[in-house]
């Protein structure tokens, strides 16, 4: 008898790996993670105890709908609850999004470069990726992807704040390109980063989608709220998008301690905004340091910064983490650094200025 391997999908040949980012070294020196866009701070309050309670029960399925989340999410910000779905993760919902709406022979686009994990879900799907390049300023060309539109696309993501470039697009251009796209093609607001925004031309992507049954909003707590390590996100859109989510998510994805967690975190708001607020002062001094050396910095409305650095990003990665801190690095083109606890963002600097001024 012959032995042969089962016959998997073909499209999963070749598939980009999503890289993590790379972990701080134990025992090593590397002290500092300034790779995955983590919040630095411990749990809001009252996450550890809701956490904590919630662990005498995992023997038990969590609750599939999430209904006690839900219904919080439907409070706070003013939607009804058919309106909602929930993931692991705004990027396991992303995967739903395309599940529910393309397969072979569509097409999904998105800016280039934006988060890694598009063409990965893309090509999962068996969909096609239309990637449109980002302009010179490492900002979301719309105009250019409202005419790489065709027949065969059925979903459109936008970062924004762009991951990892952190650059925003704004409301009058944002309306625009919204007004070009068809109506049965579904345009997905990624906001992962919403909360770190302080630019009041970008709009809010929640009441975007009031008035457009095409435009669904992506969010997580994985990067404001600080529950990384647990995985839940969450999408609000119109009924038939919110229902068909619903359908393609993995039974008991989100665990009882997530919802849990995410409730707590939600009830913390003041706590919350002060920390968030925090990191944006951590961040303009950041961005002004780097430009004070000599850098070329995007304006970033996220909780990163970028620097395009070309043929010698593995250099200035590989400096960052001789001297205690680790970034991310996306080879041939820049890394992507976290604003992170201030002794962390001081080393970062430093590394950066003595790589400026030897470049």
């Amino acid at each position: 008898m012959s032995e042969t391997s089962p016959k998997l999908r073909a499209e999963l040949e070749g598939i980009p790996t999503y890289k993590p980012g790379k972990p701080a070294a134990a025992g090593g020196p590397v002290a500092y993670k300034l790779s995955s866009n983590e919040n630095p701070y411990p749990p809001l309050p009252g996450v550890l105890e809701s956490v904590s309670a919630a662990a005498c029960n995992f023997n038990r399925y969590p609750d599939m709908a999430c209904s006690g989340l839900m219904e919080e999410l439907s409070e706070r910000f003013g939607v009804p609850l058919a309106h909602l779905a929930t993931g692991t993760g705004s990027v396991g919902v992303a995967q739903q999004l395309i599940q529910a709406t393309s397969g072979p022979g569509d097409e999904v686009m998105y800016a280039w470069r934006s988060f890694e994990a598009y063409p990965i879900i893309t090509q999962i799907s068996g969909a096609r990726s239309v990637q449109v390049p980002l302009t010179p300023g490492d900002v979301h060309d719309l105009d250019a992807m409202a005419d790489a539109i065709t027949e065969r696309t059925r979903l459109i993501f936008v970062c924004n704040p762009n991951n990892p470039t952190g650059t925003v697009v704004r409301r009058a251009e944002l309306e625009r390109f919204l007004d070009r796209v068809p109506s049965d093609v579904l345009v997905v607001l990624d906001e992962a980063y919403r909360e770190f925004i302080r630019d009041p031309e970008v709009p809010d992507g929640v009441e975007l989608y009031r008035k457009r049954p095409n435009v669904c909003v992506l969010r997580t707590f994985s990067k404001a709220y600080g529950l990384a390590g647990l995985r839940v996100g969450f999408a609000i859109a119109h009924e038939p998008v919110a229902a068909a989510l619903r359908k393609t998510a993995v039974p008991f994805g989100v665990s009882q301690l997530a919802q849990e967690a995410a409730i707590a975190s939600l009830r913390a708001e003041d706590e919350l905004l002060g920390r968030v607020g925090s990191l944006v002062c951590e961040r303009t001094r950041v961005v002004d340091a780097l430009r004070a050396q000599g850098w070329t910095v995007p304006e970033t409305q996220a909780n990163f910064v970028w620097l395009r650095l070309g043929e010698r990003t593995a250099a200035f990665a590989a400096a960052c983490e001789e001297h205690g801190v680790v970034v991310r690095p996306f080879l041939g083109e820049g890394v992507r650094v976290t604003i992170g606890e201030n002794e962390a963002n001081d080393i970062f600097l430093k590394v950066a200025e003595a790589f400026h001024k030897e470049s």
